[in-house]
């Protein structure tokens, strides 16, 4: 491929054309000055909780990578690897103490609390592709269970333990350098903890077995034979010895900073990013990269890291805690393509924040407003470029909008005062159910299940005597004038514009204007005092969602039962 069709002169913000040539120099710098037959970007994960919003950017940044170099005629996988084989390290709040005993056993062999799934792994890897499905993206599965279990790794495995000399030269230079910082989430912390008091040779072995007895990981390592590639060891916990075959048996896999350059090598992966802990000093990918060449001929993919993803008022995300948003909890309120682009529109290195609050409403109309934007061909930039990589995938075409757009404020707005119900909602505005969705369902949950109820609106069941009673004069002729044309503005072909001339027409004519006039200085002030009236008299409330969004919601007779004594 040509350099010029290569290096598009693009915004330095489009980070995703950014990456995806440095991808694509790296793969034909180690194919030999040519690009192989098949680019693989890659991605993995542990299943071990709830694969959260933070998680996410693993396979968004790769699927957008990906879907950049597919755009230029290139065959190219997303390859996702489910590191289902790595221990099980903690229960989560909310699970029975009795998971304990799992502990140390792979995710894939311990039980799923309710049942429903085969394994502790698979019970989170569902919601998370369901997710992934619904935002248009397509990758090819690997279950490292299945790869270890099958023998597939046999030969990466001898080689890594024959060279176990020259892995603990690299392991020992960085550990010198190792920082307070914390272990990577999702990291097996084996390198450090397998040996337990074994023998100096042993305790850095790069090859941890599961116990035969009792299937945990908590073992110490009492002989290895070169020769025939026995590997004795005894369990901490069950107290069982075993020795096992590593050139005919399959149990146990390579502790995490061996087994992650050993795949860069057996997929030949020429990207993958991964969270900035693990390009720091002493981490696995630095590690990796000195542990590729030397043990497996490879080569490190080229390599992008990506902050944390949080949620605004919640700390770091940690999927072992549980409780913290996933992807498919985002959907419940945030349309595909927006979800999507909340990454896209990012540096990888910036963190941010996705509010599930009153931030939702500005986010939709930020995203309406880019969407028209995007209509205009001229006014294609960055921006825009983001955008229309969140809106459609290779695989899945345009992602569903919908037909008909009506900001998410004015139906959430609808939705509140009406408890949620899509039907009135659609009537409200006037438009179809089918063609408000997706938006409108997400509407209706998004007021239901995310906004605080202190501030949902609480309709009026019946008129406030007491204050209709103590009405001043001028609120008196304010009521009366409102009622009298309420119900021609209630049939007008644009009920909401209507309605939106009377409310705050009805101070003018108070002063002797007409509704098409231009508001005075006076006017404005009895427009403030008009509304905190209607607030109170409907909501009980000194404010709420647009008094012409709510009049419409209500309907001429509920609006009327509450006004009038």
């Amino acid at each position: 491929m040509a350099r010029g069709q290569r290096d598009q002169q693009q915004d330095p913000a489009d980070w995703v054309t950014r990456t995806a040539d440095l991808a694509l120099r790296h793969a034909e710098k180690v194919n030999g000055g040519t690009l192989p037959d098949l680019v693989t970007c890659a991605s993995g994960i542990s299943p071990s909780g709830p694969i959260h919003l933070g998680n996410l950017r693993e396979f968004l940044t790769v699927h957008f990578v990906a879907e950049e170099i597919r755009r230029r005629g290139i065959d190219v996988r997303h390859l996702h690897s489910w590191d289902d084989y790595d221990r099980f390290r903690k229960v989560p709040a909310g699970v029975d103490t009795a998971w304990n005993e799992h502990i140390g056993r792979p995710l894939s062999a311990v039980p799923d609390p309710t049942g429903e799934f085969a394994n502790w792994g698979e019970r989170y890897k569902a919601p998370l592709r369901a997710a992934l499905v619904e935002m248009g993206c397509d990758m090819v599965e690997v279950s490292q269970t299945e790869m270890y279990r099958a023998g597939t790794y046999r030969e990466q495995i001898l080689t890594a333990i024959r060279k176990r000399g020259e892995i603990e030269s690299v392991m020992a230079r960085f550990r010198t350098k190792k920082t307070a910082d914390p272990v990577e989430e999702g990291e097996s912390t084996a390198e450090e903890d397998t040996g337990h008091g074994a023998s100096e040779d042993l305790a850095r072995f790069p090859y941890k077995p599961y116990c035969r007895g009792c299937g945990r990981d908590t073992v110490t390592l009492t002989s290895y034979d070169d020769e025939t590639t026995d590997l004795a060891y005894t369990c901490d916990v069950c107290g069982d010895s075993h020795v096992t075959n590593v050139a005919t048996q399959d149990e146990g896999k390579l502790v995490w900073k061996v087994d992650w350059p050993m795949r860069w090598t057996f997929e030949g992966v020429h990207f993958e990013p991964g969270g900035v802990d693990h390009a720091s000093p002493g981490s696995s990918y630095t590690v990796g990269k000195e542990i590729v060449g030397p043990i497996f001929g490879g080569t490190a993919p080229s390599f992008v890291g990506y902050s944390f993803v949080g949620v605004a008022g919640m700390p770091k995300m940690s999927s072992s805690k549980g409780g913290v948003p996933t992807a498919a909890e985002a959907l419940r309120i945030l349309e595909a393509p927006i979800l999507r682009w909340l990454y896209a529109r990012r540096q990888p290195k910036q963190a941010f924040n996705v509010d599930f609050g009153q931030e939702v409403l500005r986010l939709y109309d930020e995203w309406d407003a880019l969407t028209k934007k995007a209509a205009i061909p001229e006014k294609r930039d960055a921006a825009v470029l983001a955008w229309e990589r969140a809106s459609a995938t290779s695989s899945a075409g345009t992602l569903p909008t919908p037909a008909v757009v009506v900001p998410f404020r004015m139906l959430s707005s609808v939705a509140d005062v009406t408890a949620g119900s899509r039907e009135i909602t659609a009537r409200t505005v006037g438009a179809s159910e089918a063609d408000l969705e997706p938006r409108l369902s997400k509407a209706a949950t998004w007021i239901t299940a995310y906004v605080d109820p202190e501030e949902r609106t609480t309709v009026r069941e019946t008129p406030d005597a007491e204050r209709l009673g103590s009405l001043s004069e001028q609120e008196s002729l304010w009521i009366g004038l409102l009622v009298k044309r309420l119900a021609a503005a209630y049939e007008a072909a644009d009920q909401i514009d209507a309605l939106t001339t009377l409310i705050y027409g009805v101070p003018k004519l108070g002063r002797g204007l007409t509704l098409d006039d231009a508001p005075t200085d006076e006017v404005k002030a009895d427009q403030k005092a008009f509304f905190r009236l209607l607030y109170a008299l409907l909501v009980d409330a000194e404010r709420g969602p647009r008094l012409p969004t709510l009049f419409a919601a209500l309907g001429h007779d509920k609006v009327r039962s509450l006004l009038v004594p």
